[in-house]
C-alpha cells in the first residue's frame, strides 16, 4: 500500500497540472521548442560558445577571435533573451517557480513545526537558506 503523503503528493501534482500558471508554462516552453527561428539561434549559441571554449584551451589563443567570439555571443544571447517568445517563457517561469517555490516553503515550514494554516508563505523566498535573514 502507498504512503499516505506519497499519495496526497501525487495529488498536489494533479493539481499542480492543473494550475493556469502550470498551463502557461507548458505552452510557452512548447512554442519555444517548435519555433524553426528561435531553435536556429539557441543553436548558434551553442555552437558559438563551443568554437569559444576551444578557442580558449589552445596554446596559442587568438585574442582578437577570442574577442569577437565574446561579442558574437553576447549580442546574439540578447537576440535569444529579447524574442517574444523567450520572454514569454521566462515570464510563465518565473510564475511556476514562484508557485514551487510556495509549495516548498509550506512543506519545509510544516516539518519544521509551523503549523500548516497559519505558516506564512513569502513569494520572494528562494527555498536557500544560505541567504536568507530568517522566515518569522
Amino acid at each position: 500500500m502507498e504512503d499516505m503523503i506519497i499519495k496526497q503528493t501525487r495529488e498536489l501534482g494533479k493539481l499542480i497540472q492543473q494550475d493556469e500558471r502550470y498551463k502557461a508554462y507548458v505552452e510557452a516552453r512548447d512554442k519555444n521548442d517548435g519555433d524553426p527561428a528561435l531553435q536556429q539561434m539557441i543553436s548558434e549559441f551553442n555552437i558559438l560558445r563551443s568554437d569559444l571554449s576551444n578557442e580558449m584551451i589552445k596554446d596559442d589563443k587568438d585574442t582578437e577571435k577570442l574577442k569577437q567570439l565574446d561579442e558574437d555571443i553576447k549580442n546574439l544571447y540578447s537576440s535569444i533573451m529579447e524574442s517574444e517568445l523567450m520572454v514569454a517563457f521566462n515570464q510563465a517561469k518565473a510564475e511556476m517557480d514562484s508557485l514551487l517555490s510556495q509549495v516548498n516553503n509550506i512543506i519545509t515550514m510544516c516539518a519544521n513545526g509551523e503549523d500548516p494554516d497559519t505558516c506564512s508563505i513569502s513569494a520572494g523566498c528562494t527555498g536557500s537558506c544560505e541567504s536568507c535573514g530568517g522566515c518569522h
